[in-house]
C-alpha cells in the first residue's frame, strides 16, 4: 500500500533558504520540469516542498516511496462498492488530473518497475497511462513533479537508475553553515539562539565522527527535536541524548561514545 498525504496548503511553512534552491524550484515547477532534490536525511528536503507548494499556491500531494509500493497504489485499482465496480484514482493520478504539485519522497526506494510506470510524466508527454482502466491522463495545467533521493550518503543506500536520474532537473542539498542552521534551530524550536548555537556545534562534531560508523550524520531534524525537548523543559544532556544518539544508533558502544561527546557540550 502507498502511504500518500494531500493538502491544500494555506499557511506558509517556514522555511530557510541556504543556496539557489527557491529559484531553481520556482523555475523547473513553472518551466514544466521535474525535479530530484539530493541530499541527505533531515537536510531540509521535504520542507522546501511544502514551502513551494504554498508558495505557488499550488496542492500537494505526497508519496512515501517504499519497497511494498505497487504500480496499482500509485495509480488506482478496480474497487468493488455497493455491489458496483468502480475505477478510484491512486494519488499519482489524482495530482496529474488536478494540476496539483506531485512529491515522490525517497524515490530510491520504490521498486524498478514503478519508477518506470511514471517516466511519460518526466518527458514532454506529461502524461499517465493507466493500464488496468484503459485511459491515457494527460497533466492538467499546474502539475509538477518533484522527487526526493538521498545518494547513498555513508553505507550506499539504494541508487537511482541513469535511465531516471537524467529525466530530471537536480539540485543538490546539504546541511546548513552553522550560522543558518543556528537561526533555523531556533526558529523551529524556540530555543534561545545561545543554546541553539551550542547544539549546532555539538550536531557538527558528532557529523565528523566518521569512525563510528553511522548510517547517517546527525540531520538539523534530529538537533531541532533535541532543542524543542531542551526548550520544553528536558535537561540537556537527557534531551541529546534521546533525541541524538539513541536515533542514530542502536549500538551500545557507540551510545556511549556519542553521549561521552554530548556530555562535553552540555
Amino acid at each position: 500500500m502507498s502511504h500518500a498525504t494531500e493538502a491544500n496548503v494555506v499557511d506558509m511553512p517556514w522555511y530557510h533558504a541556504v543556496g539557489d534552491e527557491i529559484s531553481v524550484f520556482e523555475a523547473c515547477v513553472t518551466g514544466g520540469l521535474p525535479l530530484l532534490l539530493k541530499g541527505p536525511t533531515g537536510c531540509g528536503k521535504s520542507r522546501l516542498v511544502a514551502h513551494m507548494a504554498a508558495k505557488l499556491g499550488r496542492p500537494l500531494v505526497t508519496v512515501a516511496c517504499h519497497d511494498d509500493t505497487s504500480a496499482a497504489d500509485l495509480l488506482g485499482r478496480w474497487l468493488v462498492k455497493g455491489g458496483d465496480t468502480v475505477w478510484q484514482d491512486g494519488p499519482v493520478t489524482r495530482a496529474v488530473r488536478t494540476g496539483a504539485l506531485l512529491y515522490l519522497d525517497e524515490i530510491a526506494e520504490a521498486r524498478p518497475d514503478v519508477v518506470v510506470v511514471l517516466h511519460p510524466l518526466t518527458d514532454h508527454r506529461k502524461e499517465l497511462f493507466l493500464d488496468g482502466h484503459g485511459e491515457t491522463v494527460t497533466a492538467a495545467p499546474g502539475f509538477g513533479l518533484v522527487a526526493s533521493f538521498n545518494p547513498g550518503y555513508q553505507r550506499g543506500l539504494k541508487e537511482l537508475k541513469p535511465s531516471t536520474r537524467q529525466r530530471f532537473v537536480a539540485l543538490g542539498m546539504t546541511y546548513p553553515d552553522q550560522s543558518a542552521e543556528t537561526r533555523i534551530v531556533a526558529m523551529e524550536s524556540g530555543l534561545d539562539d545561545k543554546r541553539a548555537k551550542r547544539l549546532v556545534t555539538l550536531g557538527r562534531k558528532l557529523r565528523g565522527l566518521e569512525e563510528l560508523g553511522l548510517a547517517e550524520p546527525a540531520s538539523t531534524r534530529l538537533l531541532v527535536d533535541a532543542a524543542t525537548l531542551i526548550q520544553f523543559g528536558m535537561e540537556p544532556r537527557l534531551a541529546c541524548r534521546v533525541g541524538l544518539a539513541e536515533p542514530l544508533s542502536d549500538d551500545p558502544e557507540v551510545i556511549t561514545a556519542l553521549s561521552d561527546v554530548i556530555a562535553l557540550a552540555f
